[in-house]
Order: structure tokens, then sequence, then C-alpha cells
């Protein structure tokens, strides 16, 4: 189930999944083709909150689905990141004023 951490790992297994099922086609590069692309919203829907679902279950075609989702929790990734280097600066800081002392 996709949540708010989980993004990268659960993209890299809904594109296995869609690959196994010959549908990755539908994202990358992006087909019209509407049975693929039905089964393909139908996988991808399925293990996201519904509330997303709502978000996203409007959208015409599979591909504009994955980016809808890739846009929403790719920024939170980037934002993690950079709160991570912040922390771990000022973590450093403290140490080498530990140092000092």
């Amino acid at each position: 189930m996709l949540n708010a951490t989980n993004y990268t790992g659960w993209a890299i297994r809904m594109e296995i999944t869609l690959s196994i099922h010959k549908v990755w086609e539908v994202i990358n590069p992006g087909s019209d083709d509407v049975d693929k692309n039905l089964m393909a919203r139908g996988f991808i829907l399925q293990p996201i909150p519904e509330t997303l679902t709502l978000q996203v279950g409007n959208l015409n075609t599979t591909k504009k689905v994955w980016e809808s989702i890739k846009t929403r929790h790719v920024g939170v990734e980037r934002v993690k990141e950079a709160r991570l280097q912040t922390l771990m600066a000022e973590f450093e800081k403290i140490k080498m004023k530990e140092r000092t002392y």
C-alpha cells in the first residue's frame, strides 16, 4: 500500500507488476490502448489510499494517473532529503563543538 514514506519502493514494485502484465507501455512511453489503460489503472489504483484514488481516479489515462501520483510524492521525498541533510549538518556541528571542549 502506498503511503507518505514508501513511494520509491511502491513505484519500483508497480513498474515490475505492470511490466509482467505487459501494460507498462501505457505509462512509458504512453499509449492510448483502451484495454491496457484499464488494466494498468486497475493495478495502480488498488494499492493506493482511498483519498488518493478519489483525487486521481477521474484522470483519463494511466500515464496521467502515474504522473499525478509521482508529482505528489517526489516533492515529499525531496523535502525529506533536504531535512535529513540539514539535520546531519547540525549533528556534525554539535560533534565538532563537543571535540573543542
